[in-house]
């Protein structure tokens, strides 16, 4: 026998970057949608106001589907996040509207935060209950929260006697996207400090791997990887700081934009505070998930629930757990919903579950359980608004619109499992 070494196998661009594939798909699906539409509308798609539109739009789903996440990679659903959200909205215009003003001044500063806690509350207790029920009694998810679907909406209808609630608090609806936004200045101050932040983190993981003598990429990979995060996070700052507000807008109030008078004031909108919630709401769920106990339970019992419980994990009470947290964030959803409308109304949600279940499916998480990804469901969710605004300014009817959304669906997870087939045979 030779005693050579085997040569090694040349690897890939994207291998030598260590780049999930299914990341790249995903980003390319989006380029195409984008570019598509963008095209059918003659140019108006990629509009800076389309895409600040488009961010806010995706916002409330893209929290609710760092959940979703949770939830189906231990193997169960939800199907009641829609109607948890209603009913949380509900409680919180009514606090907001109804029932604080006669304790406290009508614009009190504690009014809005008050109708959030009680709202995240409602939302965990359900969440908590709908996972009591799952882990404890031996309900199946699914039918738990397709009951939850039915009742939690129709709660939040009673709660308002199915009326219209507003306008709401406007420290409350700065949560909403256009009328909570951060200006040009702040929101460049917070892109260059996610840059330096980012470039931190991609080096400070190379030395660790380095002196604990792990493989590192090439310095040049390393320099490509940071320069694509640098060119992402720039160019999304960029667009957002290029949507000006209308002079009709700054005529109502110029001192808010830094002018004196309407003419002349060359303000921008900048990045939305609810985009900014989405944003740090998706990195703590990221740590919650790579960097804590809680989390490699979730994926340890997702991967095996048996092994799991034998190892003395509690599944019962982690259940509970992660539907009290989904729950939560529904209600975190419903502030930032029912403040870009600015009131509540019965409606809200309304199909919020399936777009919730498409955006994490869509962004790799696997119904088997044990895979998935935050920031897959928030790109996920982005394709999936993308689509949906893409039509509605084609103008194709609500009709064609969900059943080119079921499909996608459908479509999304034949491919995830031919590509878990291929790469399991590798």
């Amino acid at each position: 026998m030779s005693d050579q070494p085997e040569p090694q196998k040349k690897r890939s661009f994207a291998q030598t970057l260590e780049l999930d594939m299914r990341l790249l798909g995903m980003i390319g699906a989006f380029i195409v949608v984008a570019v598509a539409f963008n095209i059918l509308t003659g140019g108006r798609f990629l509009t800076p106001r389309n895409i600040f539109n488009l961010t806010i739009q995706t916002a409330s789903v893209g929290i609710m589907a760092t959940g979703m996440v949770f939830v189906i990679v231990t193997r169960h659903i939800d199907l009641s996040v829609g109607a948890i959200l209603a009913a949380c909205s509900a409680l919180m215009a009514m606090t907001q509207v109804r029932w604080l003003p006669e304790i406290l001044e009508i614009g009190h500063w504690a009014i809005p935060w008050i109708a959030i806690a009680v709202g995240i509350g409602l939302g965990a207790l359900i969440g908590a209950f709908n996972g009591w029920l799952v882990g404890y009694q031996g309900i199946p998810a699914f039918i738990v929260t397709l009951g939850g679907f039915l009742i939690w909406r129709n709660v939040g209808w009673y709660q308002t006697s199915g009326q219209t609630i507003g306008p709401l608090d406007k420290t409350f609806m700065t949560f909403g996207g256009i009328n909570g936004t951060l200006g040009g200045p702040l929101s460049w101050a917070l892109g260059i400090a996610a840059i330096i932040f980012t470039i931190f983190a991609i080096f400070k993981s190379r030395h660790t791997k380095s002196t604990h003598g792990f493989p590192v990429k090439p310095m040049w990979a390393e320099l490509t990887i940071a320069g694509i995060c640098v060119a992402a996070i720039a160019g999304f700052i960029a667009i957002l700081t290029n949507y000006t507000v209308p002079e009709r807008v700054v005529a109502r109030d110029p001192s808010r934009y830094g002018c004196e008078v309407a003419e002349g004031c060359n303000a921008v909108y900048g990045l939305p505070i609810s985009v900014l919630l989405l944003i740090g709401i998706a990195a703590i769920m990221t740590v919650i998930a790579r960097r804590t106990r809680f989390g490699r339970y979730i994926f340890a019992t997702g991967g095996n629930p048996d092994a799991a419980e034998l190892s003395g994990i509690n599944t019962r009470l982690l259940t509970v757990k992660i539907f009290a947290l989904m729950g939560a964030l529904c209600a975190v959803a419903a502030v930032v919903a029912s403040a870009r409308l600015a009131n509540h109304s019965n409606d809200l949600g309304t199909l919020d579950e399936l777009r919730v279940i498409a955006a994490a499916v869509i962004g790799g998480t696997a119904l088997s359980g044990g895979i998935g990804t935050i920031y897959g469901a928030i790109l996920g969710a982005l394709i999936m608004q993308s689509l949906q605004s893409g039509m509605a300014m084609v103008g194709v009817d609500a009709p064609l619109q969900n059943i080119v959304v079921g499909a996608v669906l459908v479509f999304a997870v034949f491919i995830d499992i031919q590509y878990r087939k291929r790469v399991g045979a590798k």
